[in-house]
């Protein structure tokens, strides 16, 4: 071999020497990287982490909350609002009665047939309307003018003759804002949310702006109830099945109410209610423990919130916040250990992964996980991932989801162990267990009712917590529209003498 020939095979040797030392060195760095990758799921999973002793923190925390707030104004994280609805409907209500729902953007009309008999619900109709935009920030006499012109229309297409005739006709109103409630049918507005800003209604009696509005329009129908949505629920629960004691509604966000017995409401020493107890509304998506798992991201998220160091539980259990705390892990992960590639902007947007996608991102059950990537690629811009990240993307969304459902479980027992309904007899009080009842908790929301990984988890969290011979007596019991017919039912309750009392 000649000189020539000699060097031009000494240098390709180096060459290809250089080139594998190269390749060799990226696999080093590429699984050092990768390492550090599942080093921060693991840290993730640890501070996440929601062992049963750890819930039953959670379970105590939540009872001695409550009756913190039963006690005095102020005195909790927990509003503990009082509802004054004694009487939850029973089954033998007849009649007609009508609903409003108001919480959103559209609000609802419903007419509600009562039959007599316990589930039996012969019929309801429902018409939804939009608001127009500008009505969210005009006067009260305008909104609640254009409610009840819709409102108007819905009963004259029902060709309900009565209605302009002597007989007047009852109405209940789901109203889901903050409102200082001051009988069954009247409350007072703390504040506007959502979109909503109509400044002359702050301080008004909700109520009364409404039947100011219908009596103009000479409409005979009287606000019978005025409640919140998750009261419906238990209205509804309780309508169906009377040992329903407490409602939850865990969806895009999530709250909780229960029946209690008056003369544990200190802090309203002398209240006397026909059946011996009330309906309080919790208000829990506040509630905040040192035992909940808090993380960084669960920090930041309410950092940057517009209500940080408030609304604590809900941040970590609902719909509208899980989403976006798996978008800021991978978002973390994607800056610091490059587990995507290049960070895309969309990645950055708040909020952009709905609880929605992430579920469906968790439920992918393809051998490829391609909705994972589907979704990536779509929603968050980021092509070609590969199998091992999206099955860490797949992972992140386990854990967050899995923690949310045992916090929202751990809640409901803290309910029932408040009201002993948990087998220790309350949290005073020493009852055995063979004195355990049945007890039905009536539940709604799209976390729950449509996001089956959560439900698993959740359902898996109540028996883990309680125990076998215990959580057989408690049923989560899946309720539908309880913000639509709820109101009509607590209305028929409050209108009608009472058969049964609150248990």
């Amino acid at each position: 071999m000649g000189k020539v020939g000699l060097g031009l095979a000494v240098g390709c040797a180096v060459a290809t020497c250089a080139i594998a030392a190269v390749m060799v060195a990226r696999r080093v760095r590429s699984r050092r990287r990768w390492g550090r990758v599942v080093r921060e799921l693991k840290e993730l999973e640890e501070v996440c982490s929601t062992s049963v002793g750890r819930l039953r923190q959670v379970v105590d925390a939540m009872a001695v909350e409550m009756h913190a707030g039963l006690a005095s104004e102020g005195g909790s994280k927990l509003k503990m609002l009082l509802t004054f609805v004694d009487n939850l409907p029973n089954g033998s209500e007849e009649g007609t009665y009508y609903a409003l729902d108001l919480g959103a953007t559209n609000f609802r009309v419903l007419r509600v047939q009562l039959g007599g008999k316990r589930s039996t619900v012969i019929e309801h109709d429902v018409d939804r309307h939009p608001i127009p935009q500008y009505l969210m920030t005009s006067r009260s006499e305008e909104l609640f003018d254009f409610i009840v012109s819709s409102l108007l229309q819905y009963i004259e297409r029902g060709e309900d003759s009565e209605l302009s005739s002597s007989k007047r006709r009852e109405i209940g109103f789901t109203f889901s804002f903050p409102v200082k409630q001051t009988s069954v049918s009247s409350g007072i507005l703390i504040k506007w949310t959502k979109e909503f800003a109509i400044e002359d209604m702050v301080g008004r009696d909700v109520s009364e702006c409404l039947q100011e509005a219908m009596s103009k329009r000479g409409l005979n129908v009287r606000v019978a109830a005025l409640i919140n949505d998750t009261v419906g629920t238990l209205a509804l629960g309780h309508y169906h099945d009377e040992d329903t004691v407490a409602a939850v509604i865990i969806g895009k966000g999530t709250n909780a109410c229960y029946l209690e017995q008056t003369d544990a409401i200190i802090k309203c020493q002398g209240l006397l209610t026909n059946s011996g107890g009330m309906v309080v509304n919790m208000e829990w998506g506040n509630f905040w423990s040192s035992h909940l798992p808090r993380t960084s991201y669960d920090i930041d998220l309410d950092e940057d919130s517009p209500n940080p160091n408030d609304q604590g539980f809900e941040k970590m259990i609902s719909g509208m916040y899980l989403g976006e705390i798996v978008r800021r892990v991978i978002l973390k992960m994607s800056q610091e250990l490059d587990i995507v590639g290049p960070v895309s902007s969309k990645l950055s947007v708040p909020f952009i992964l709905r609880t929605r996608l992430m579920a469906a991102m968790h439920e992918d059950d393809t051998p490829d996980l391609s909705e994972v990537a589907r979704l990536l690629k779509d929603i968050l811009e980021i092509p070609d991932v590969p199998l091992k990240v999206r099955k860490l993307i797949v992972k992140v969304c386990d854990v967050v989801t899995r923690r949310a459902a045992r916090l929202a479980a751990a809640g409901i027992v803290g309910i029932l162990k408040k009201i002993g309904r948990d087998g220790s007899g309350g949290i005073t009080s020493g009852r055995s267990h063979s004195k355990m009842r049945r007890t039905v908790v009536a539940i709604e929301g799209s976390l729950y009712t449509r996001y089956s990984m959560f439900r698993e988890y959740l359902n898996e969290a109540i028996t883990e917590i309680l125990g076998e011979d215990i959580s057989q007596h408690v049923i989560l019991k899946v309720t539908e529209d309880g913000s639509g017919i709820g109101p009509a039912l607590v209305a028929a309750a409050h209108s009608a003498p009472v058969v049964d009392s609150v248990q």
